[in-house]
C-alpha cells in the first residue's frame, strides 16, 4: 500500500492520503517476552468475562495457568493491557488540582439525534509478535464509529489528529465523552474541544460503565476480529481493522438498532423500513 521508494510522493503524503497514522508504518515489535505478551493476552480476554476482578484474583488465575507473576509484574502488565477494575468505591482522595477534570454530563441525558454526543477510548490489541494501541470515537446515538486509528504508543497528540480528522468528515459533536486518562486531559486535546464549542464529559473515577458503548464495541472488535485474526504487522492490523470496521457501521446488525447497521442510523436516509 505504502511505497517507501516512491520519488512522486512522499511517505508522509501517502499516509495522510490513506488516512494511516505514520506510527503504525514504522511499527517494530514490542520487547516484551513472549511470556509477557501471553500474560496480556490472557488479562485481555478476562476482561471481557470478568472486568470487577482486581489483582488478588488474577494472581490466582495466572498461577494456576502455570505462571509465577508477582504483584509488582502483574501491575504493570495490567497497565500495559488497560485494565479497569469495576468495583463500587467511596471516594477517600482528592484529585489533582493541577489536571483538567470535567464532570460527566451523560446521567440524565436522553440521547436523540447523530452527533450529539461521541464517546473516545483507548484499547490494547494483541498481534502475534507484540502489540498496539487502537483508539475509536463512537456515535452514541447511532453506534456508528467515526474515527479510528492504530499506533504503538498513546499520546494526546495521536489522539487530537484522529479526533480533529474525524470532526472535519462529519462535523462536531454537541459532547464528546471520555475516561480521565492523561491523554483526555492534556492541553491539546482540551484545546480542540473547547476551540470547536464541544462540551467535555469525563466518566467518574473508577466507573468504567459511563463509557458503556464504547466498551461494548470493544468486546465486539476482539471477539469479532482481533482474536480470530492475529496480526503480523501494523500494516496488516490497520487493513483488519478498517475492514472491520466498514463491516461494523455498514452490514452487521444491531439489536438495538431493529437490527439495522450504524450507517442506517447516523444516515437516517438509508434506513429500510
Amino acid at each position: 500500500m505504502i511505497d517507501k521508494e516512491s520519488a512522486a510522493l512522499s511517505v508522509r503524503h501517502q499516509c495522510e492520503l490513506f488516512e494511516l497514522n505514520r506510527s503504525g508504518l514504522y511499527y517494530m515489535p514490542s520487547m516484551e517476552t513472549e511470556e509477557n505478551l501471553r500474560i496480556m493476552r490472557l488479562l485481555d480476554e478476562q476482561y471481557l468475562k470478568t472486568p470487577f476482578y482486581g489483582e488478588r484474583r488474577l494472581l490466582c488465575i495466572l498461577r494456576q495457568a502455570g505462571y509465577r507473576v508477582n504483584k509488582k509484574r502483574l501491575r504493570r502488565l495490567m497497565q500495559a493491557v488497560r485494565w479497569r477494575t469495576l468495583y463500587p468505591q467511596r471516594q477517600t482522595t482528592v484529585a489533582d488540582g493541577k489536571a483538567r477534570k470535567y464532570p460527566y454530563l451523560l446521567k440524565y441525558l436522553d440521547v436523540e439525534r447523530p452527533n450529539q454526543v461521541w464517546a473516545i477510548d483507548i484499547t490494547y490489541i494483541p498481534m502475534r509478535c507484540g502489540f498496539m494501541y487502537l483508539f475509536a470515537i463512537i456515535d452514541l446515538y447511532s453506534r456508528y464509529v467515526v474515527g479510528w486509528s492504530v499506533s504503538n504508543t498513546m499520546t494526546s497528540e495521536w489522539c487530537v489528529s484522529t479526533l480533529e480528522e474525524a470532526i472535519a468528515r462529519h462535523g462536531k459533536p454537541d459532547i464528546i465523552n471520555s475516561d480521565q486518562g492523561s491523554q483526555f486531559t492534556a492541553d491539546c486535546y482540551i484545546s480542540l474541544l473547547k476551540k470547536n464549542d464541544i462540551q467535555i464529559s469525563m466518566d467518574g473515577k473508577g466507573r468504567a460503565l459511563d463509557n458503556i458503548f464504547i466498551e461494548r464495541l470493544w468486546r465486539s472488535v476482539k471477539q469479532e476480529y482481533v482474536y480470530l485474526n492475529p496480526s503480523e504487522t501494523g500494516r496488516e492490523l490497520w487493513q483488519g481493522m478498517d475492514e472491520y470496521f466498514r463491516f461494523y457501521n455498514g452490514e452487521r446488525p444491531h439489536q438495538s438498532l431493529n437490527n439495522q447497521p450504524p450507517v442506517a442510523w447516523y444516515y437516517p436516509e438509508k434506513k429500510v423500513a
